[in-house]
């Protein structure tokens, strides 16, 4: 696709008014947001201006939680299409007088806020905000639920890898339990035709009655056959009961990806990351660095790709 090769939104337009969780969309909405992110992929590898459609909007990112990935390639997506992007300090913000998250967002929603992308540990305040305010609200990440636009990103870099999620095998593998990620790519790429498996200590899964239709794998041997990509998940040390860093020892031994761990998957598999990493925790670093085997900077240039598709779809309607 060139970039004078804009896709065509789906019959009837883009549905979504918000996008809080991968269920806010369609698949119509999916295959558009995948074909659209490739269209500003291609201004990204060239370098050239995207079309400024979000000239006059402003957009802010309103992030209670550390963010380095996300935070800043929604800034850069926003101001490649032209929109005015305010990054709020939340560390210096009024939240710290006792103001609630939900008016804060509504003070800076006051300001002429168009879409406000919102990341926090609570898992419930983007749907609290989606209620209040008169803005479409992005999920930049939420407590242990869900991250929809890394869950889109990280099936962008795998749709161009491969051309298709659908058929590949993708083994996800390591802290599931505490991961926003999991869950969402999880959904995804089954709504896109992938088979998903968890591989991983018992420890760290997720209760029993939640993705009860996703098998898992507690060792990398049999978790990894077959698979077309592993995606290893980051030790999620501040979302862990009690001494998160002594259930990680020996986690390294025993499911860490490595050339060697990766041997058990197909042939030319392919391992991912969403970030960041933990070097010799989670997966080698040499592997991670591997240009020929791994997808992990490629999600980071998908990252601003898929969220000004994301964007731009969810602020210019067209049919």
């Amino acid at each position: 696709m060139t970039n004078a090769e804009r896709p065509a939104p789906p019959k009837g337009g883009f549905t979504a008014r918000r996008l809080i969780s991968i269920d806010d969309l369609t698949d119509a909405d999916i295959r558009y947001l995948l074909k659209l992110s490739e269209f500003y992929a291609g201004f990204l590898r060239r370098a050239a201006p995207a079309p400024r459609r979000l000239a006059g909007k402003t957009q802010i990112n309103l992030f209670f939680e550390d963010s380095t990935r996300t935070n800043l390639s929604f800034d850069l997506a926003g101001r490649k299409l032209g929109a005015d992007v305010i990054n709020v300090p939340v560390a210096a913000s009024s939240v710290h007088k006792g103001e609630t998250a939900v008016d804060t967002a509504q003070t800076m929603a006051a300001m002429g806020a168009h879409v406000m992308i919102v990341r926090a540990k609570e898992e419930e305040l983007h749907y609290e905000l989606d209620d209040v305010l008169p803005c479409p609200v992005v999920n930049g990440g939420a407590g242990k639920r869900e991250h929809p636009t890394q869950a889109l990103l990280d099936a962008a870099a795998v749709r161009s890898e491969f051309g298709t999620l659908e058929g590949l095998t993708i083994a996800i593998c390591g802290d599931i339990k505490h991961s926003r990620v999991a869950g969402s790519d999880a959904r995804l790429f089954q709504r896109l035709n992938a088979e998903v498996r968890f591989v991983g200590p018992k420890h760290l899964m997720p209760p029993d009655d939640q993705f009860t239709d996703i098998p898992r794998f507690d060792n990398l041997k049999d978790g990894l056959e077959g698979a077309d990509v592993a995606m290893a998940l980051r030790m999620q040390f501040e979302r862990m009961e009690g001494d998160g860093k002594q259930l990680a020892q020996g986690f390294f031994d025993e499911f860490g990806l490595t050339h060697e761990t990766l041997k058990l998957a197909k042939p030319g598999a392919r391992v991912m990351h969403p970030g960041p990493m933990n070097r010799g925790v989670e997966i080698c670093g040499k592997l991670a660095d591997d240009e020929d085997l791994s997808l992990i900077l490629r999600q980071v240039f998908y990252g601003v790709a898929m969220r000004m598709a994301c964007l731009d779809a969810l602020l210019t309607r067209e049919e």
